[in-house]
């Protein structure tokens, strides 16, 4: 069974960090691109960044662009996104997802708030 499980989300004050992480089970994480997509209150998915298999080519929205940083440690089956400079539009749940969309975790809720 194919699992993504997202962590490491919460509620941070405006300009500080959070790092999400993604654990993958029930597939070969080595072999697929990965990418980050948010969903803030009241819209669509957004999609915030995404990297190849093999971590050496990542690409990242406009909004997000600097601040954020995708990774992964395929020989953890982990999938990361640093994320600093946090602003209150930031604000969304958190997914994680096979790059081309084929599956994504169950999300974890981001809130940039003073």
């Amino acid at each position: 069974e194919v699992q993504l499980v997202e962590s490491g989300g919460g509620l941070v004050q405006p300009g500080g960090s959070l790092r999400l992480s993604c654990a993958a089970s029930g597939f070969t994480f080595s072999n697929y691109g990965m990418k980050w997509v948010r969903q803030a209150p009241g819209k669509g998915l957004e999609w915030v960044s995404d990297i190849d298999s093999v971590g050496t080519s990542t690409r990242y929205a406009g909004s997000v662009k600097g601040r954020f940083t995708i990774s992964r440690d395929n020989a953890k089956n982990t999938l990361y996104l640093q994320m600093n400079r946090l602003k209150p539009e930031d604000t969304a749940v958190y997914y994680c997802a096979e790059k081309r969309g084929q599956f994504r975790g169950q999300g974890t809720q981001v809130t940039v708030s003073s």
